[in-house]
């Protein structure tokens, strides 16, 4: 049985929260500048502490809040600019420069969400005055469909690893695992033992912002993990105490990076001729469900989206498959 949330061995979400944050880049514990730095150095090293202590966002999502505001605060630094005197029409030369540098749209209007809420954040805590951002306009970026696989290349693809050898088991488990519960790939290595019941087919996932949500769990995904189990997780943990239900070679918790690496491997084995990651592997669990009948509303539930909007994108995904059908075997399309 899962255990209660009281019980698991990884904390509260405020037990988690006031891990230090340790990020690169002139960023040290907690978030804070490492060394003394400008007004807005320090602004934002105590934006980035208060976002994960208080809104308990992921390390992705803090590290990517840090590198956009680590480009404005170069950008002011080199105009001698403080923060009580940056005006809409500085934040939007600013915006222009990073487009004059070839970043793409998106990544640009990931930049605008960052600096709103960093100017939200100042705003509270009588840093400056007014939200010079209130009134920026944000890039229009074209929303494009996500990428997916055809059921005959998830099979294809499943059918790579090698099941002799205890790394193929534990391939194989997460690749299932992966497909069977649309889960995010910082999500699947984080699975621990405890995560999942066997028996009620279910597994526990700690998703953004330490939201947790309840998977079910297929029966192949289930007898792929049970073999992993016994008969392949025990030979790479070694001496090794290790919560987590994946390991590396040395017996560790398997990364993030560890996992693209083995899933573009085995891509690139099955003859996937487009670039395989994790998300490639959520777009489809979702794609396919939503074909098989499945409801929007549960599968965002399954996916942890909080709005509904967001998961919304896999009807898009439906109706352009289904007119693409349509002109290839309609007589007269």
């Amino acid at each position: 049985m899962l255990p209660s949330p009281h019980q698991r061995s990884r904390g509260t979400k405020d037990q988690r929260a006031r891990k230090p944050y340790v990020s690169s880049g002139g960023f040290g514990e907690s978030g804070a500048p490492s060394s003394q730095g400008g007004e807005i150095f320090i602004q934002i090293g105590r934006f980035l502490s208060s976002v994960r202590v208080e809104k308990g966002l992921s390390v992705n999502t803090i590290e990517s809040y840090r590198r956009d505001l680590m480009k404005f605060a170069a950008h002011a630094e080199n105009a001698s600019m403080s923060l009580s005197k940056v005006s809409r029409e500085y934040l939007q030369e600013f915006i222009d420069s990073l487009y004059a540098q070839g970043m793409a749209a998106r990544s640009v209007a990931r930049c605008v969400v960052s600096l709103r809420n960093f100017f939200r954040f100042l705003v509270k805590e009588k840093v400056v005055a007014s939200d010079v951002t209130a009134q920026m306009d944000s890039p229009q970026v074209g929303r494009s469909l996500p990428k997916f696989l055809a059921i005959k290349e998830v099979d294809l693809l499943f059918c790579q690893p090698d099941l002799c050898m205890p790394a193929g088991l534990r391939d194989r488990a997460m690749l299932e695992l992966l497909y069977a519960t649309g889960m995010r790939v910082s999500e699947l290595v984080n699975v621990r033992l405890e995560d999942l019941d066997v028996n009620l087919g279910i597994v526990r996932c700690l998703g953004k912002g330490g939201k947790e949500r309840l998977i079910p769990v297929g029966k192949a995904a289930l007898r792929a993990v049970e073999a992993w189990l016994r008969d392949g997780r025990q030979k790479l943990l070694k001496k090794n105490i290790v919560p987590y239900l994946f390991l590396n070679h040395r017996g560790g918790q398997l990364s993030r990076v560890g996992f693209w690496k083995i899933l573009a491997r085995y891509g690139r084995a099955a003859a996937i001729t487009a670039p395989l990651t994790p998300h490639v592997i959520r777009h489809s669990f979702a794609t396919h469900l939503l074909e098989r009948g499945a409801d929007l509303r549960s599968i965002q539930l399954m996916l942890g989206h909080s709005d509904i909007s967001t998961t919304q994108i896999y009807t898009h995904v439906l109706k352009e498959r289904l007119k693409q059908v349509y002109e290839s075997h309609h007589p007269r399309a």
